[in-house]
């Protein structure tokens, strides 16, 4: 009905190609993630890499006018930046460095709780291992042999890194009266009314019409205003907002 294509009563819980990772919380509830894969880590830690080397230069350049005591805090200042830019942001900013925040990636532990202290500099430190022998191979080969692409560092500190996921929001339907469907729907009709509202923006006049001519009959709809009742019948699914 309305383009949409049946669902197999069983099917499979995770798909071969399904990347999705399931924990389950302490009070009992299933939560999907979904793990970043190298690419887009490789990316956001570019992004971190760039930035480090930036603020590292500006400082730089600022302590060279005090000589000797420049040196000096320049050292400390290299070693800060190198070794707790990923952990301050990681544990103070929800798991997202500038980089990863950019890419729309956190860090998580193993059941999606957020990052701590102690994984986190567990995490950065164990990079050094990644990058033997050299360019992040070993930290490269585990993430493609991984199924939730780890690194050898997420093994040891027991994090994942993950896409956000963005909040939902309500979609826009056009602007009629809700309304009551004669018959009663079942959830596959009501996703599709749904579906077919939500995309009726994107279609042409014509298009709509004739996707709505479809269920005229089973829906016992009247043919010249069925895409404005499939409308009410939608808002009415949606309840108040």
């Amino acid at each position: 009905m309305l383009e949409t294509t049946a669902l197999p009563r069983k099917a499979p819980l995770s798909p071969p190609l399904d990347t999705r990772h399931q924990v389950e919380t302490p009070e009992g509830i299933d939560l999907p993630l979904r793990p970043a894969g190298l690419m887009v880590r490789v990316l956001a830690f570019s992004i971190d890499l760039g930035l480090r080397g930036l603020i590292l230069g500006v400082l730089f350049i600022a302590l060279s006018f005090l000589g000797k005591l420049g040196a000096g805090l320049g050292s400390i200042l290299l070693f800060i930046v190198s070794w707790w830019y990923m952990v301050l942001f990681e544990v103070l900013n929800q798991g997202r460095s500038p980089g990863k925040q950019w890419m729309g990636l956190r860090v998580v532990q193993d059941d999606g709780t957020p990052v701590g202290w102690s994984a986190s500099l567990l995490r950065n430190i164990l990079r050094f291992v990644d990058m033997l022998p050299f360019g992040y191979a070993l930290g490269a080969i585990s993430c493609l042999q991984h199924p939730t692409f780890k690194r050898l560092g997420d093994l040891a500190a027991g994090t994942l890194v993950i896409y956000r996921e963005q909040p939902l929001k309500r979609p826009l339907l056009s602007e009629v009266e809700p309304r009551r469907a004669v018959i009663a729907l079942t959830l596959a009709e009501q996703r599709a009314i749904l579906g077919f509202a939500e995309r009726q923006g994107e279609l042409s006049a014509a298009r709509a019409d004739e996707l709505a001519a479809i269920v005229v009959q089973p829906l016992q709809l009247h043919a010249p205003t069925a895409v404005a009742e499939l409308g009410g019948i939608a808002r009415g699914l949606m309840g108040p907002a």
